[in-house]
């Protein structure tokens, strides 16, 4: 399998399981929005770092598990997991609630939606370059 049929693997893997999280991140801030009557600005952090832990749940199993490493590699993959697709999901979905709900009066759903679609590919070539790129054994070839 070429490099580039194996990254598009990689992506559609991860593409599904973003899309599961993007179901559990849309509904909970809805939910948190209508039910709760919580503010955007509010729910959308919340509903974000839910949906990081799921998704990084699930990279874990099934998008990189062929990258998979036990104890301090898994935490250090989960701080970096935060880090970057966190901090970049909450820093972009918060932003982007602020000018489109808060400003615009844009509505809720469809803000989710778009707040999610603009932080995919960012997401993925992140995780994939620096959060599960290839560790290396302390063993060097010669």
């Amino acid at each position: 399998m070429t490099v580039v049929a194996r990254c598009l693997m990689r992506f559609g893997k991860f593409s599904a399981v973003g899309a599961l999280g993007a179901v559990l991140q849309v509904t909970l801030f809805d939910s948190l929005v209508r039910f709760l009557d919580l503010p955007g600005l509010a729910a959308a952090p919340f509903a974000v770092e839910i949906a990081v832990l799921h998704n990084f749940f699930w990279h874990e199993r099934f998008t990189w598990r062929d990258r998979r490493t036990g104890g301090r590699g898994k935490a250090l993959r989960l701080w970096r997991f935060h880090v970057s697709n966190g901090l970049v999901s909450l820093a972009a979905n918060t932003a982007l609630a602020y000018w489109l709900i808060e400003k615009l009066h844009f509505p809720a759903l469809p803000f989710a939606i778009i707040a999610i679609a603009v932080c995919a590919p960012l997401n993925f070539l992140i995780a994939d370059r620096w959060v599960y790129g290839r560790y290396r054994t302390a063993t060097v070839s010669v």
